[in-house]
C-alpha cells in the first residue's frame, strides 16, 4: 500500500447497483441502471396483467358453463334430479367444484409483482432526489438562458430522445420551486403549466392551484399589478378559494398603498401578458462571477484575439527526451498562452477508459470538496457529481496511466493522492473553484501530509451531447473536451504562489453523459526537496469537442518524422512546433 496519499484521483462511470442508493441524481451512472429496473419492472407488471386476465377467463368459462346448467336446472327442478346423474353432479359441484372456483377467485397474481416491487424500492430514488433533479433543471435553464417551453417541448441541442414535460410536470416543478422560497422558478414553471392548460393539454391539477401559487409568487418578485390579475381570475374560477379573496384586497390595498406614495393614481391592473424568460430578473446569489461563468458556458465573452491566437502552437511532446515517449511522443496542442494550457491528444485509449470505469463501478458516492475552514471533506450544492478512488496497486491500468503521466508533466506521482473517479448527474457542475490552496486554508492538506497543488492534469473520458466545458472566468477561456485528450496547466507559480488565474469551473452538462476528473498530488520532480504537489484530473467529459485552430486551413497536422527536420525543434523542452491558424485564416 502506498503511504501518505495525498490528492483525490477522480474518474467517472456508469454503475450497477452494489447498495441502496442515495442522491441517485447526481450520477447519471446510477440513473443508467435505473432504466433497467424500471424495464424489468414494466416485464413483472406485463406478467401480473396477464395473470390477472388468464384468472378471469378461468373464472369467466365457469360463470358461463354454470349459466346454462342453472338455466336447465331451475326449468323444473323435479325433473332435473329425477336423471341419478344430474343429482351426483349437482352434490359433486356444490361440495367440491364450488371451493375450487373460491380458491381461483381468492388467488392473487399480484404477489409476484409485489415481491419484485419490494427487491428494487431500496433502490428507488427519494424525494430529495426528485428535488434535486427539479432543481438541476432550473441550473440549467439559467446557465444556457433556456425558456421553460425548451424544456416542456423538449428542445434542446444533441437530444436523441422525444421527452416532454406535461401541465402536472410544469407544475410539479413550480411546486418544488415555491417550497424553496425560489419564486423566481416558481413564476416561470406556474406560468408554463397555465399556458399549456391553455392551449388545451389534459391535466389533473386544477387551474384553480396553479393560479393561486402563480399568484402569489408574482407578489413576491414584486409584480403587484400581474398579482391582482391573476388573483382576479383565480377568484372568477373559485369564487369559495379560502385564500384568493383576502389575497385580492390585500393585493389591491397594497397597490394603492404604493401609488399614494408616488402621488400616482389608482390604476387598473393591465391585461395579462404571458411570463417570459426575462420578464423578472434573477436574484443575485453567493457567486461573484455568475454572470462571467454562464456566459462562458453559453460561449459567449470568450476572450481569444488575434494576438493570442498567432501564439498558440501544436508540436510533438517526448518528455525531455523521456525513453518511453521518444519513439512515439505526445501530441501537444496550446489551448491558451497565459496561463499556459496545453492539449495532449491520444492520452487515454478507449480500452483504458473502460476499465477506470469497470474498476469504479462499484465504489460511486457523492463527491465532497475540502472546508476551507477545517479541512474536511464535505458534501457541498455547488459540486453535483459521485466519485470513486482507486488504487494504482489495483490494476496495471492505473499505474500505467500515472507513469504517463509522470512521463508528460517531469513530475512524480509518489506523493499522488489515490484516483478518482467522479460521474456527474442531471446539470452536474463544479461551479468557480481553484484547485490550489490560499493562504488563508494553510492546513487544506495537513491531514494528508502534503504540500500545495502545484497543477492540473484532466484526461477526458467521455463526449458529450451539449455543456459541460471547462471555462475559466478570470481569463475568458473555454475548453471543450474530447474523449481520449488531456489537458495540462500549472496552478502554482515557481515561488509557490498560487496562480488565482486558474480559478475554473466545469460547466453543467445540458445533455450527455459526464466523466469527471481524477485527481492526485505530485511533487515537482523526483530529485528535489520541494513540498510542491500537482493536482491530477482525470476523466472529465464536456461538451463535444471541437478543434479552434487549423494548420493553414486545416485541422492541427502532425507530420511525419521525414518531415519533422524542417521544423523548429525547441531543445529545451524536447517539442516541435507547428503554428495553429483559426480555420477563417
Amino acid at each position: 500500500m502506498r503511504k501518505h496519499l495525498s490528492l483525490p484521483a477522480l474518474a467517472l462511470v456508469c454503475c450497477c447497483f452494489w447498495g441502496i442508493q442515495a442522491e441517485v441524481y447526481t450520477s447519471i451512472g446510477q440513473m443508467t441502471d435505473l432504466i433497467y429496473t424500471e424495464k424489468e419492472l414494466v416485464q413483472s407488471l406485463k406478467e401480473y396483467i396477464q395473470a390477472e386476465e388468464s384468472k378471469l377467463a378461468a373464472v369467466k368459462s365457469w360463470a358461463n358453463k354454470l349459466d346454462v346448467l342453472t338455466l336447465a336446472s331451475t326449468s323444473d327442478p323435479e325433473v332435473y334430479l329425477a336423471h341419478p346423474v344430474n343429482a351426483y353432479k349437482l352434490m359433486k359441484r356444490l361440495n367440491t367444484e364450488w371451493s375450487e372456483l373460491e380458491s381461483l377467485v381468492l388467488q392473487d397474481p399480484s404477489d409476484g409483482f409485489i415481491s419484485n416491487m419490494t427487491v428494487h424500492r431500496q433502490y428507488f430514488p427519494d424525494e430529495e432526489d426528485e428535488k434535486g433533479a427539479a432543481k438541476a433543471l432550473m441550473r440549467l435553464q439559467d446557465t444556457y438562458k433556456l425558456d421553460s417551453e425548451s424544456f416542456s417541448k423538449g428542445k434542446l441541442p444533441g437530444v436523441h430522445h422525444n421527452a416532454i414535460l406535461t401541465v402536472d410536470d410544469c407544475y410539479d416543478m413550480g411546486k418544488t420551486a415555491y417550497n424553496e422560497a425560489d419564486y423566481y422558478h416558481a413564476v416561470l414553471w406556474m406560468q408554463q403549466a397555465l399556458r399549456q392548460m391553455d392551449a388545451g393539454e389534459e391535466h389533473v391539477v386544477s387551474k384553480a392551484d396553479v393560479l393561486d401559487y402563480l399568484s402569489y409568487s408574482v407578489y413576491q418578485m414584486g409584480d403587484l399589478p400581474r398579482a391582482i390579475e391573476l388573483t382576479r381570475r383565480l377568484v372568477a374560477i373559485d369564487s369559495s378559494h379560502q385564500r384568493a379573496g383576502g389575497n385580492l384586497r390585500y393585493f389591491e390595498k397594497l397597490l394603492s398603498k404604493q401609488l399614494k406614495e408616488l402621488n400616482q393614481e389608482v390604476q387598473e391592473p393591465a391585461t395579462e401578458e404571458p411570463i417570459q424568460l426575462g420578464t423578472y430578473k434573477r436574484p443575485k446569489d453567493y457567486l461573484p462571477e455568475r454572470e462571467i461563468y454562464e456566459g462562458l458556458c453559453r460561449g459567449e465573452g470568450v476572450k481569444m484575439t488575434s494576438a493570442r491566437r498567432s501564439r498558440l502552437y501544436c508540436r510533438y511532446h517526448d518528455g525531455n527526451r523521456n525513453p518511453r515517449l521518444l519513439l512515439q511522443p505526445m501530441k501537444e496542442e496550446d489551448e491558451w498562452d497565459s496561463p499556459h494550457i496545453v492539449r495532449y491528444l491520444n492520452a487515454l485509449s478507449d480500452s483504458e477508459i473502460e476499465k477506470i470505469k469497470e474498476l469504479a463501478k462499484p465504489r460511486l458516492a457523492r463527491a465532497t470538496v475540502r472546508d476551507p475552514k477545517t479541512g474536511i471533506l464535505t458534501t457541498a450544492n455547488y459540486r453535483v457529481s459521485k466519485s470513486a478512488w482507486l488504487e494504482g496497486e489495483e490494476d496495471p491500468v492505473i499505474e500505467r496511466v500515472n507513469q504517463r503521466i509522470e512521463d508528460i508533466t517531469g513530475l512524480t506521482t509518489q506523493t499522488a493522492e489515490l484516483l478518482q473517479i467522479a460521474n456527474y448527474g442531471v446539470g452536474g457542475q463544479y461551479e468557480p473553484h481553484f484547485d490550489f490552496s490560499r493562504k488563508d486554508e494553510p492546513d487544506a492538506f495537513k491531514t494528508l501530509g502534503t504540500g500545495n497543488r502545484v497543477a492540473t492534469f484532466l484526461n477526458y473520458m467521455s463526449d458529450v451531447e451539449a455543456g459541460g466545458a471547462t471555462v475559466f472566468p478570470d481569463f475568458g477561456a473555454a475548453i471543450y473536451p474530447k474523449k481520449g485528450t488531456a489537458v495540462f496547466w500549472y496552478n502554482l507559480f515557481r515561488s509557490g504562489e498560487g496562480d488565482y488565474r486558474t480559478r475554473h469551473a466545469a460547466c453543467p452538462v445540458l445533455v450527455g453523459c459526464k466523466w469527471g476528473e481524477l485527481d492526485g498530488e505530485f511533487n515537482p520532480n523526483s530529485q528535489a526537496a520541494s513540498n510542491l504537489n500537482i493536482n491530477q484530473l482525470i476523466g472529465v467529459s464536456h461538451l463535444m469537442c471541437f478543434f479552434d485552430y487549423f494548420l493553414v486551413g486545416a485541422p492541427c497536422m502532425y507530420l511525419s518524422h521525414k518531415l519533422q527536420s524542417n521544423l523548429h525543434r525547441n531543445v529545451t523542452s524536447g517539442s516541435f512546433h507547428i503554428k495553429k491558424y483559426k480555420k477563417e485564416d
